[in-house]
Parts: structure tokens; C-alpha cells; sequence
């Protein structure tokens, strides 16, 4: 068995919120793997959160820039957020966000190809901009989506100047019908994304994973209540439904409107923009999810720099 140890107990903690010990008798049950930990408490009901995101590490801007028919987002990291005031390096994140663009969000060609208005690579410019703004700077990702025929809608969040901000979305709707009026209903979805997050476009697209680790912590959190195998067996199908209600975008309460789902938002929406419309899909970046930060002691630093 692994060896348990108290950063591990502190981790544990500050994923879910359990306490100091119950977060011990999960990893204690579990082997030490982190995970599984953090579904033995959601079953016995003692994680506050199933699990909080990572605290944001990166920081930086996300790009987003569209034409209509196609869109790119792009993520470009600094280690300070003063970094994102600077003229530069938001020109420099617009500049990369529109080579994207132009490559289709593939990430390999995107750093390899010419930085506007110069000879050297994306990366090499980026590199060279490390000298320059004194931050190490890196691209990080990068997203594309288009349509044949419809609409590619963008909206960024916490926008610091247009195009740049924490929070990048872009959405796809495929339809003949009228462009102005797709786009204003695909940035309404976009802002709604921005909000919730959602897993996948549609209940199909779902990683089964997904949908197999939260039916096996239901089926587990359902049978400490004791409750007769047949019972279980509608309770996890009603909390199933009730989890695709949640993270499938077209199951998901529409935040414009609450009272109709997504899907039913735009399926209204059909009879002013003219057509059928089909929601393609959608990319979603917020800056720095998915990256640890390394937590420092500031008071700690400097009273070590003092005695030198």
C-alpha cells in the first residue's frame, strides 16, 4: 500500500473540503490514489465539491478572434497577471490568435509558423518577447471551430480590451439562414457557456468515462442508504438524467431564459433566423484551469532574502 502522507491528506482536503481526517481514511481506503479518494467521499457524503478546479496558475490572456464562418482561441501565458496590461503582450496574443486562424487552431503549425511582419516563428518571437517584457512567456493551446454555412459567434469574458480576457468562447451554428440574427443567438450561447461550463454539445458526444465514474459513485452513494437494489437502480437513473441536465449544453437551462433548455432556445430561435439550425459545437478556454500554482510564502520569502 502507499505510503500516506500529510501533503497528500492536504491536497485531498483542499480538492473537496472534507476534513483533516476523513480526507486520511480516503486515501487509507483507496491505496492513496487521489481520485478514487475523492469519489469514496463524495459516497459517503462528506466532499463538499465533487472536485474544486486547480487555483489558477497561469496567467496571461486568452484570445479569441472570428470571420464569420470560422473562429480561433488561443491561450498565451505569463507568470504575473501585470503581464496582461502590457500593449505588447496583448498585441502580441491578438497577432498569434489571428495566425491560429489562419492555420485552422492547429497547435504544431501555429508555432511554427511566421509571427506577422517578421521572419522568425510564433515561438521564436515569443521567446525573443521574454527578453523584451522580462516574463517568461509561453502558448500554451489553441482551439478552432468553423461552419460551412451559418454563424461562428465569439464572446470573451472579463475582457480587458477587445478580443482579450480570461474566459474565451466560440460557437458553431450551421444554418442558410439569416447571419445577423445567428450570431446574436450564437453570443447568447456563447455568454452561457462562459457560465456553466458544459462537458459536451450533446448527451452522444459525452466521454463514457465521464458518465461511467458518476454512475459508479451513485450507484455507491445510493446503497448507503440501504435502499432496495430496485429503488437504486431509479434512483441513479434519475440523477443520470439529472447529471446530463447539468454538463450536456443542449440538456442545460438556458441562462437567457431559465424556463426552456438550450435546445428549445433554438429551436424558437428557427422561426426569426428563417432555417433549421444546428449547433455545431463549441470551444471553451478559461485562462490557467487545469495547471497547478505553486503556492508561496511570501512573508516566508522575504524574511529568508533578509537574512541572506
Amino acid at each position: 500500500m502507499a505510503e500516506i502522507t500529510a501533503s497528500m491528506v492536504k491536497e485531498l482536503r483542499e480538492k473537496t473540503g472534507a476534513g483533516m481526517m476523513d480526507c486520511k481514511s480516503a486515501l487509507n481506503e483507496t491505496g492513496g490514489d487521489m481520485e478514487a479518494a475523492i469519489d469514496w467521499l463524495r459516497t459517503k457524503g462528506l466532499a463538499k465539491a465533487a472536485k474544486k478546479a486547480g487555483r489558477v496558475a497561469a496567467e496571461g490572456l486568452i484570445g479569441v478572434v472570428a470571420n464569420g464562418t470560422a473562429g480561433a482561441v488561443v491561450e498565451v501565458n505569463s507568470e504575473t497577471d501585470f503581464v496582461a496590461r502590457n500593449d505588447q503582450f496583448q498585441k502580441m496574443v491578438t497577432d498569434i490568435a489571428k495566425v491560429a486562424l489562419e492555420n485552422g487552431g492547429d497547435f504544431d503549425k501555429l508555432v511554427a509558423a511566421n509571427y506577422p511582419g517578421t521572419s522568425k516563428s510564433v515561438k521564436d518571437h515569443v521567446t525573443e518577447m521574454v527578453g523584451t517584457i522580462g516574463e517568461n512567456m509561453n502558448v500554451r493551446r489553441a482551439g478552432f471551430i468553423s461552419v460551412s454555412d451559418g454563424a461562428v459567434a465569439a464572446y470573451v469574458h472579463n475582457q480587458v480590451v477587445p478580443g482579450l480576457g480570461k474566459i474565451g468562447v466560440l460557437v458553431g451554428l450551421e444554418s442558410t439562414g439569416d447571419k445577423a440574427k445567428l450570431l446574436e443567438l450564437g453570443r447568447q450561447i456563447a455568454m452561457h457557456i462562459a457560465a456553466t461550463n458544459p462537458l459536451s454539445t450533446r448527451k452522444e458526444d459525452l466521454d463514457p468515462a465521464v458518465v461511467e465514474r458518476e454512475r459508479n459513485v451513485l450507484i455507491a452513494e445510493a446503497k448507503e442508504s440501504g435502499r432496495p437494489e430496485n429503488i437504486i437502480e431509479k434512483m441513479v437513473e434519475g440523477r443520470i438524467r439529472k447529471f446530463y441536465e447539468e454538463v450536456v449544453l443542449l440538456s442545460q437551462a438556458f441562462v437567457m431564459n431559465p424556463d426552456d433548455t438550450v435546445e428549445k432556445a433554438v429551436k424558437a430561435a428557427e422561426a426569426s433566423v428563417g432555417a433549421p439550425i444546428t449547433v455545431v459545437g463549441f470551444v471553451r478556454f478559461a485562462l490557467g484551469e487545469g495547471i497547478e500554482k505553486e503556492e508561496t510564502d511570501f512573508a516566508a520569502e522575504v524574511a529568508a532574502a533578509a537574512r541572506g
